[in-house]
């Protein structure tokens, strides 16, 4: 019997994500794992006369690629990677991700190297393509969030089924302030930290690029980030997971840097030039994802939380920094999380997690979650 949750699914990341058109083509791209609803996606393409081709892949075999690869094999590979990428209109990658730690295992240096050469391709991508990025639930990333299985998969596609089209209406004030604004403040505690996002593009995501989805982003002006912040949910990064993140900046650079894992942060920051400077500031807004999983593509659509991202800059929000690394961390700011505030150009923005201005409150979670007519009564 077909999961009619998953039919809805596919339907919305067809249809409002890559917004398919009749003969375009389309990756879907994979876990074996994720079987079910990428054969409801291959159904929804061919309904809408789209040309869907699949790839499944594995993070026990991705290991084995990458850990004897030479910077020659790599090079090799991206090429062949670009090739294909000239015959396709768009992507879907669902991930399935059994066991995170798998990447781990790689040395760092033959993972830069080949994150190095292999990331043009994944930029053309980005910037190129159509394409949407949402995991699919699996056993490991239900004990990552403390849930059974079962409970894991109704909670994702719970929160993969938020009204994306209200949602994308109501962002649009939040947006035109955030484009009127210079100077940012976030004050939460150990956090006090200011900068400049003046003439920076916003961008305000609604299902486009991520399921679940819920955030509006742009990027601080490079050099203007000074103070520090504190992260109060769990960054993973390449199967390894720090606590109690701690970035200190002087004029747009990463100076300290402290978790429960300093050496490995440290490393991680010393990728290269731009992995000490930030690429992205984003205000999450998901009614429905109020605590975090410790999965990136949730934790950061977290309603009353932001997120801080050291690396590289989205070229749609773009401050010119240019790394390996897109490293998003997320601080909570809601009253149950230790509360804090955002400040845009002195002007108290959200407190504990609630927008306070009246053309913003449209965004916070009963507003959004509300009914059309529960709203008209």
């Amino acid at each position: 019997m077909r999961d009619e949750r998953l039919v809805q699914l596919a339907k919305t990341l067809v249809n409002h994500s890559v917004e398919l058109k009749a003969n375009e083509k389309v990756l879907i791209t994979g876990s074996v794992i994720a079987k079910p609803l990428m054969k409801e996606i291959i159904r929804e393409v061919y309904k809408i006369g789209g040309l869907p081709f699949l790839e499944l892949k594995d993070d026990e075999l991705m290991v084995e690629l990458v850990q004897d690869s030479t910077e020659r094999s790599a090079e090799i590979q991206r090429d062949w990677m670009e090739r294909r990428l000239e015959d396709l209109d768009a992507f879907i990658f669902i991930q399935a991700n059994e066991n995170d730690a798998e990447l781990s295992s790689v040395p760092s240096e033959i993972l830069q190297q080949y994150g190095k050469i292999i990331r043009s391709v994944n930029t053309r991508i980005m910037n190129e393509r159509k394409w949407v990025l949402l995991n699919y639930p699996t056993p490991a990333a239900a004990q990552k969030a403390k849930m059974g299985t079962e409970q894991y998969e109704d909670y994702l596609l719970e929160v993969c089924s938020v009204d994306y089209e209200k949602m994308a209406e109501k962002q649009k004030p939040l947006v035109e302030l955030l484009e009127r604004t210079d100077q940012v403040r976030l004050v939460a505690p150990n956090t006090d930290l200011t900068f400049s996002i003046k003439d920076i593009p916003v961008v305000a995501s609604h299902g486009k690029r991520n399921i679940p989805d819920g955030e509006i982003f742009t990027s601080p002006v490079k050099d203007t980030v000074n103070g520090t912040i504190t992260f109060n949910t769990p960054c993973p990064y390449r199967g390894v997971t720090f606590n109690n993140v701690s970035l200190t900046f002087k004029n747009g650079k990463i100076i300290e840097a402290t978790s429960d894992n300093t050496e490995k942060l440290n490393k991680i920051l010393d990728s290269d030039e731009g992995a000490r400077y930030v690429g992205e500031f984003a205000i999450g807004v998901n009614p429905l994802i109020n605590d975090p999983v410790g999965d990136i593509l949730f934790d950061e659509k977290i309603n009353g939380s932001i997120h801080f991202t050291p690396g590289q800059a989205y070229e749609s929000a773009d401050n010119g920094n240019r790394s390996m690394v897109h490293w998003d961390m997320v601080l909570i700011m809601k009253e149950a999380f230790g509360g804090g505030e955002i400040y845009f150009d002195d002007q108290l923005i959200q407190k504990n997690g609630i927008f306070q201005p009246a053309e913003l409150q449209g965004l916070n979670p009963e507003q959004l979650l509300k009914k059309e007519e529960e709203v008209q009564v």
